[in-house]
């Protein structure tokens, strides 16, 4: 098992120092291509936002991407428009059918004449990779559920990448699932704490991959960060029992604190709200603070070619030194993140399932 994982590991560094150093041999030519003053902030927030289409490279002055879906509701006549992201050029700046991408915006499409936003069911990048995460889910967890239909009695345990997901399954399973919410109640909501695991393990490696088919900021999109803390919220409010409801509008405080000013009930009732918001914020927060070091990094490749080539060569081997050791920071992050998403969503859930007799001690 050690092995395998010390394989896994070295795999990773390998190929985020391949990545790097592809972007840092690539990075000096583009910039004496275009031959324009680097902007840092657009850069970097252009490359963490979501888009219309899947940037991959630049090539001898060409933009090589894969253009995606457009689908959105026209609000003059009411009429749904499908048509590819290709249509607004290369730059984005063209208009097509009475819609148009507005970069001061944040890059979101626009109806000409209007200035409230259509409906926008758009195939957006952030989405695509969603789909390559969850095809990468499903490919790994099916093989693993084929090797134990497959395997005997005398096969004992599973050893390889089987094995490293058992690992992982039972650590997640047994030491912060049943650990927070309890014997008792733990099985029913297993399934949602181990899937929302896994996924946001992959996802925020997906997004430490710089090139195709990774590298979308998922998890730094507030939006699917939002979506995972309501689901948790539902899932605590809405299976809670009448003990957790009891301690929110009758705490056990004295009397004076509950009648006839409802103090401690309207402070735990907002803390009901604090809780997702907090679960929210701390995954949104972190992935997006990583990319933005990363890339900011990176862009100081940029700026120094183009002062000096004696200064941006010897900067360019301190960046690199740095963006490794941030890429390698962020693999300790990726698990971290996945992993106190889903104890606190636990410890939450398991805090809505108080025992009686656990009240009276």
């Amino acid at each position: 098992m050690r092995k395998q994982i010390t394989k896994t590991l070295t795999l990773a560094l390998r190929i985020l120092t391949l990545s790097i150093a592809a972007l840092i041999v690539a990075m000096p030519a583009r910039a004496a291509e275009e031959e324009q003053p680097v902007d840092v902030k657009e850069a970097v927030l252009g490359h963490m936002s979501d888009a219309y289409d899947w940037h991959i490279t630049t090539w001898a002055g060409h933009h090589i991407s894969i253009p995606l879906p457009v689908i959105v509701k026209s609000q003059k006549d009411g009429s749904w428009h499908f048509f590819s992201s290709s249509r607004f050029g290369h730059d984005g700046k063209e208009v097509y059918e009475g819609f148009y991408i507005d970069e001061t915006r944040q890059g979101k499409v626009y109806e000409q004449g209007f200035d409230e936003r259509p409906w926008d069911l758009s195939i957006t990048k952030d989405v695509v990779q969603i789909w390559i995460n969850v095809a990468i889910l499903l490919v790994v967890f099916l093989c693993c559920a084929r090797w134990y239909k497959k395997r005997n009695v005398q096969d004992g345990a599973p050893g390889g990448f089987v094995g490293m997901m058992e690992v992982l399954v039972l650590a997640i399973n047994d030491d912060v699932i049943k650990a927070s919410i309890g014997e008792k109640h733990y099985r029913r909501y297993a399934p949602y704490l181990l899937t929302v695991f896994f996924f946001l393990l992959v996802t925020n490696l997906m997004g430490l991959v710089p090139i195709f088919p990774g590298g979308a900021n998922v998890t730094g999109n507030i939006t699917i960060t939002f979506l995972f803390a309501t689901i948790t919220f539902l899932f605590i409010n809405v299976f809670g029992n009448r003990e957790y409801w009891k301690e929110i509008f009758w705490p056990d405080v004295p009397t004076w604190m509950k009648c006839p000013v409802p103090l401690m009930p309207v402070i735990e009732l907002f803390g009901i709200f604090t809780k997702p918001f907090a679960l929210m914020v701390r995954l949104f927060a972190n992935m997006l603070a990583g990319h933005a070091i990363i890339l900011s990094l990176t862009c100081i490749i940029f700026i120094t070619f183009q002062v000096n080539a004696l200064v941006g060569t010897s900067l360019s081997a301190v960046s690199f030194v740095m963006i490794l050791f941030m890429d390698l920071l962020e693999l300790l992050v990726a698990f971290i993140q996945a992993y106190v998403f889903t104890m606190l969503s636990a410890v939450f859930i398991g805090m809505s399932l108080p025992e009686h007799a656990h009240h009276k001690e």
